[in-house]
């Protein structure tokens, strides 16, 4: 019911990213370019997605689906560049917030002109446009799902929420380190979006543990059923990786409730620890039950 397969991993990665991308730009206050550097490297995904699948065993929706799914970042990618004089709406309101706020304490006007939606030039780019690909990839999660799974309706299901919890799990881990990295180029960006995915996390995190804990799964390797080739060595690693990521999320939250912008970049240290364990908790597992 599991399967380490490059290729369908490297599509729930891209399909993931992809998804928390329009979750965290959908109100318009994070700068075009964290959409451009998630484009870009969900989409370099997808193609490794789909030339893993040519190259180590085609599942044709599958792969056909990783290159529909790179095709339309591309194309959402060029509009997004393409709008990039219309600037982003929430973004120049926080600006123009905070700015008549300074001027309000300490007394000094400050022009704002052409900072408001006024000035905009022709239409924003909208980020719904990101959930098309992650819409299109659903597709081919179900089919490699599907192709993972031995057969039977219970299995099958087992397969198939492995499949895509796996994808958000890691989608929502590394959006939000690349997130916290994005507060260097973006200072003023409200903590409410790195709040937001790192609470995602701790959502998708119980799904996706108890999804590899349902039978045939994690606990078969502590009893022996499953023989991980090191006299359950792995399992207990496996466990470790993800009792460590669901701390690490809480570690983080409690970072990002101090005032100092520090904080920040110590909530980003601690999601590359968490990328650590959480691909430890996603891929060993997949490596001792596909075994």
């Amino acid at each position: 019911m599991i399967r380490l397969d490059a290729a369908t991993v490297l599509l729930q990665w891209s399909v993931g990213g992809l998804f928390f991308l329009w979750f965290t730009t959908r109100r318009r206050e994070v700068g075009l370019g964290y959409g451009w550097l998630l484009r870009g490297t969900y989409l370099l995904m997808a193609l490794g997605a789909f030339a893993a699948g040519v190259g180590f065993g085609f599942v044709p929706v599958r792969d056909l689906v990783s290159l529909a799914v790179a095709l339309v970042t591309i194309v959402v990618l060029v509009v997004s560049v393409r709008r990039k004089a219309a600037g982003v709406s929430g973004a120049d309101a926080e600006h123009d917030r905070r700015t008549a706020r300074v001027a309000a304490m300490t007394g000094i006007d400050r022009d704002t002109a052409g900072s408001s939606t006024g000035g905009r030039l022709g239409p924003e780019f909208p980020p719904v446009l990101d959930l098309i690909a992650p819409l299109i990839g659903l597709v081919g999660l179900v089919s490699a799902g599907i192709d993972a799974s031995s057969g039977g309706a219970e299995n099958m299901g087992v397969a198939l929420l492995r499949t895509v919890a796996g994808a958000l799990f890691l989608g929502a881990v590394t959006d939000a380190m690349l997130l916290g990295h994005w507060y260097l180029v973006q200072p003023g960006l409200p903590r409410r979006h790195l709040n937001e995915l790192v609470r995602a996390l701790g959502w998708v995190w119980p799904i996706e543990v108890v999804s590899l804990l349902l039978p045939t799964g994690m606990i078969a390797v502590w009893t022996g059923e499953v023989d991980d080739g090191w006299n359950g060595t792995l399992g207990w690693f496996w466990a470790a990786c993800a009792v460590t990521t669901i701390v690490l999320v809480y570690v983080t939250r409690a970072a990002l409730k101090e005032r100092y912008y520090s904080a920040v970049m110590a909530a980003t240290g601690l999601l590359y620890l968490a990328i650590l364990t959480a691909f430890g908790t996603d891929l060993v597992a997949r490596a001792v039950l596909a075994g």
